[in-house]
């Protein structure tokens, strides 16, 4: 099965993370992704993984997206 691969826009809607954050995390290699010409994807397995990661370890979330 094909990886899903989101923008870190989308990724940021899923998560409700700021696009930011989401960029501090793949730079920090906490999140698989890939440069596609300009625009950097995050892998939505990795993505929904990282998120039931965050929930259990009872870590604070990152930086919430403004309404």
């Amino acid at each position: 099965m094909p990886e899903d691969w989101l923008t870190t826009e989308q990724a940021a809607e899923v998560s409700g993370y700021h696009p930011d954050h989401i960029r501090r995390l793949i730079r920090a290699g906490r999140l698989k992704a890939r440069k596609f010409g300009p625009v950097w994807q995050v892998g939505r397995i990795d993505l929904l993984a990282y998120l039931r990661e965050v929930k259990q370890s009872g870590k604070k979330r990152g930086p919430q997206r403004k309404s």
